[in-house]
């Protein structure tokens, strides 16, 4: 295993840089929920690449924000502990994205990349370079080097998929030399039934205005696999009467969009018929009770 690398890539970032669009560029797989909406992801999701000589874990983190309650608290949790662990982090702005916004953020990052001991390689990724000339580029290249002095500038576009193949090839010269740390076989850390979450969860985020996508939480209440089916049974839970009643919509029409879907990209990412069933419950005020967040997994931290 002498020549084998392995490591651990972390993408973090301010809201809606297109960090899932890059981790699912990298993967080669649709394991983020993308959506033009921020806060889109909520947990630490892992993509897991494999070659022969190397096994490359990326980690997607919710966008950073200050947190004004507690499920957002846990969202930030993960983006922080991925400054800690990371062999390779790549910190993602866009060409609209500010130094100013989260700066508290940035400042870590910042003060990773000043620190001689620190063993992690910072790679300062501008996405969304398909929106800007030539000139906006050089002047943003110029002001990202003057905020990280130390990092590694890729400039890409992660829905045009350009500079991706360079990147990831870059990012596995840098992994240190290691045996896989995840079977040789393995695409994810994550359970099947977490991906039904995040594709209803997606569908709502698709479907939905305004405060109902921010207050809903999915949970698979049964998978049961059979040789040509699946069938489902999930739960959106959200905050207030009001509330369900717009996710339902008239007659049920909006949640039989929702099923309908969800079952579509179900499907295709299980490769296999699936059968699927939506219900939706009220559950007072679940972002800030921490019994729930413990049950939906959200990592909360005891100051």
């Amino acid at each position: 295993m002498e020549q084998h690398r392995a490591g651990f890539v972390n993408i973090v970032g301010n809201p809606n840089v297109g960090k899932s669009t890059l981790m699912n560029a990298l993967v080669g797989e649709r394991i983020s929920i993308i959506t033009s909406k921020a806060q889109t992801t909520r947990h630490r999701i892992m993509g897991i690449v494999n070659g022969d000589d190397f096994q490359m874990v990326y980690s997607d983190t919710p966008g950073v924000l200050k947190p004004n309650y507690k499920l957002q608290e846990s969202m930030l949790e993960f983006s922080q502990s991925a400054l800690t662990d990371a062999d390779v982090l790549l910190y993602v702005t866009d060409v609209v994205d500010s130094a100013e916004k989260n700066a508290f953020f940035l400042q870590k990052v910042q003060a990773m990349a000043a620190d001689p001991a620190c063993p992690t390689k910072i790679i300062l990724i501008i996405n969304k370079i398909d929106l800007i000339d030539q000139p906006r580029l050089e002047e943003l290249v110029a002001f990202w080097h003057q905020e990280l002095p130390t990092a590694e500038i890729f400039p890409i576009s992660a829905i045009e998929k350009f500079n991706i193949e360079p990147l990831f090839n870059h990012i596995k010269d840098l992994l240190p030399f290691s045996p896989p740390f995840f079977d040789k076989d393995a695409l994810t850390d994550k359970p099947e039934r977490f991906f039904v979450n995040e594709i209803v969860r997606e569908k709502i985020l698709l479907n939905y205005d305004k405060e109902i996508p921010y207050s809903v939480e999915v949970a698979v209440e049964s998978f049961k696999e059979e040789e040509n089916i699946i069938r489902i049974s999930a739960v959106i839970f959200c905050e207030r009467e009001s509330q369900k009643g717009i996710l339902i919509g008239k007659g049920g029409k909006a949640l039989r969009k929702v099923g309908i879907e969800a079952r579509k990209d179900l499907e295709a990412f299980f490769g296999k018929q699936i059968f699927i069933e939506l219900f939706v419950k009220t559950e007072r005020d679940w972002r800030n009770r921490e019994q729930k967040l413990r049950s939906f997994g959200y990592r909360l931290e005891h100051k």
